[in-house]
């Protein structure tokens, strides 16, 4: 621990035990988020520079200034602590389940109200919503009379501009198929966007961007058929996991479907949900 700290002062600052247990316990209760003493170093590098930017001498006059509850200091601390990483079509057996499954047996079960609702829960930049647009887009006839539409939150303010923007470099659409590119992307004459794509209006005007803190009130009605929690849960501990959970469980329709990232599990967490495999998840009760 003290090589540790002398590395951190030779970085600029120094993070004592009781400044990084102060800001792990407010991380938890602004958003449920665990952090282990692994993620010290992180926690380091992105609050080092929020100490610079205002001018301030340590991560104890920082810690001081959390604790007078500073609203706005608030939100950029939240925005700097969570992680946010995505891509178009991560995890893209998700999309495939989506388009050979799920909307399918949609467009059976909701002939008659012709109604569509996905929640994209912790949207970050806004890669994922997007792919669930083309998705939608892609594979249900008509759809201008059916009435679909995404809701894309996150807690991170930033990522969710970003995300409303709709505006890439075109390294993040690489590993997009050309068709696919030609098809929901355009480019600019704006030598600003010169080396950037943007987002099509047909994929837009499927999705509703909300910043959202999944630890408190959730305001809205209505049911979900589809939620795409992906890499959310896996930094919430095992009861946060449980309460929210079952929170997303009482806001989905009958059968409706639950994703999951990766390394994320329903297991010992909930009983209201079966695996069909793949972190893909239908609720039962």
């Amino acid at each position: 621990m003290q090589q540790q700290q002398i590395q951190e002062e030779e970085k600029g600052f120094n993070l004592t035990d009781r400044d990084f247990n102060f800001i792990r316990n407010l991380v938890s209760e602004e958003t449920g988020i665990v952090l282990s003493e692994a993620k010290r170093n992180l926690v380091y590098g992105r609050l080092a520079r929020r100490i610079r930017t205002l001018g301030l001498a340590d991560f104890s006059s920082y810690c001081n200034m959390l604790k007078n509850r500073d609203g706005d200091e608030i939100v950029d601390f939240i925005n700097a602590i969570t992680t946010n990483l995505t891509s178009f079509f991560r995890e893209n057996h998700h999309f495939e389940f989506l388009a050979n499954t799920v909307i399918p047996k949609l467009l059976q079960t909701n002939v008659v109200n012709r109604r569509i609702r996905i929640w994209s829960a912790g949207c970050s930049t806004g890669e994922e919503p997007y792919s669930i647009a083309m998705t939608l887009r892609e594979n249900i006839p008509n759809i201008e009379s059916w009435d679909v539409k995404i809701l894309a939150t996150d807690l991170d303010s930033n990522v969710l501009a970003t995300a409303a923007a709709g505006i890439y470099s075109k390294d993040r659409v690489t590993g997009i198929a050309k068709p696919r590119q030609k098809k929901w992307f355009l480019t600019s004459n704006n030598e600003s966007l010169e080396d950037k794509v943007q987002v099509s209006k047909e994929l837009k005007d499927l999705i509703t961007f909300k910043q959202l803190n999944l630890m408190q009130d959730w305001p809205f009605k209505g049911h979900f058929d589809c939620i795409f929690c992906r890499n959310v849960v896996i930094y919430f501990s095992k009861d946060t996991q449980r309460v929210l959970v079952n929170r997303y469980a009482d806001k989905m329709a009958e059968d409706a479907h639950l994703f999951l990232g990766h390394s994320e599990s329903l297991f010992k967490v909930s009983d209201r949900f079966k695996l069909l495999g793949q972190t893909i998840y239908q609720r039962t009760q």
